[in-house]
């Protein structure tokens, strides 16, 4: 293994990056298995430079690797979502609005080298996994994502065109009224898929009205909530299309943080 590693700890999970001949290698794991993750870390790369980022970086730095060098995370999601970028693209990405859907959602104005966070919401996957429960008792993420899969939200949500039904709606049809309104009538299929969709269309709202104060076309989509999540990307797509932006999905995006550590450290 080399002896480069990036660690991103965020609020639900810890994801994990390492150079290896050139090629990355990643890994994730919740927090009750961090520990033994962590020993394996120490006990495959003994003396590896370690970086963080991520909300609870310092909690590794202190309780696994006190030599680990702290990258800020902006930096690090910024620097990780251009290279990913870069490897499947030959184009350059240029200026560009960076989503990181994490627990919760934080928005950046990336590109020339500079990262600034624009703004965000708490709307994220903690809102997918807490929620998700509370309609159907199960906090396992892929299978909340495949309930939503297997559900329609329009059984849910009370949209425009149910409100106005005569083509004349001043918005367009397909956006919500009124989340959940039609709770009495879905089935727990329908109530996730219109939690991920609630989730999903909260996240464009900010994203189109950032896009179009700071006249950006393309907008990069990163952050753990989005893996193997192919619902929430599809709602994402769909309304950023309708916005007429270009919504790119990085391989390997939950991973952003962790690569921009680890090349932000080699420097």
């Amino acid at each position: 293994m080399n002896k480069l590693i990036g660690i991103d700890a965020g609020g639900t999970l810890v994801k994990i990056v390492f150079d290896e001949g050139g090629r990355f290698h990643y890994r994730k794991s919740g927090y009750e298995d961090a520990e033994s993750v962590f020993q394996w870390l120490k006990l495959m790369a003994p003396g590896a430079r370690i970086a963080v980022t991520g909300g609870r970086g310092e909690w590794v730095k202190k309780n696994f690797f006190p030599e680990a060098e702290i990258i800020p995370e902006f930096h690090a999601v910024s620097e990780g979502a251009g290279h990913l970028f870069s490897l499947k693209n030959s184009e350059a990405l240029g200026t560009f609005l960076l989503v990181n859907v994490g627990t919760g959602t934080s928005i950046f104005l990336s590109g020339d080298g500079k990262c600034d966070r624009l703004g965000g919401t708490g709307l994220g996957g903690g809102t997918l996994i807490g929620l998700g429960r509370l309609l159907t008792g199960s906090a396992d993420f892929s299978e909340l994502a495949e309930l939503g899969l297997a559900g329609d939200r329009t059984n849910a949500d009370v949209l425009v065109k149910d409100i106005y039904g005569d083509g004349d709606e001043p918005l367009l049809g397909e956006m919500t009224a009124s989340n959940f309104a039609k709770n009495n009538s879905a089935s727990k299929e329908d109530h996730v898929a219109a939690l991920f969709n609630m989730v999903a269309e909260n996240i464009y709202l900010l994203v189109s009205q950032l896009a179009a104060v700071h006249k950006i076309n393309k907008v990069v989509f990163a952050g753990g909530a989005l893996s193997a999540n192919s619902l929430l990307k599809e709602n994402l797509g769909l309304y950023l299309d309708m916005a007429g932006l270009q919504p790119i999905f990085l391989e390997k995006g939950g991973y952003c943080g962790a690569v921009g550590a680890m090349l932000l450290s080699e420097r």
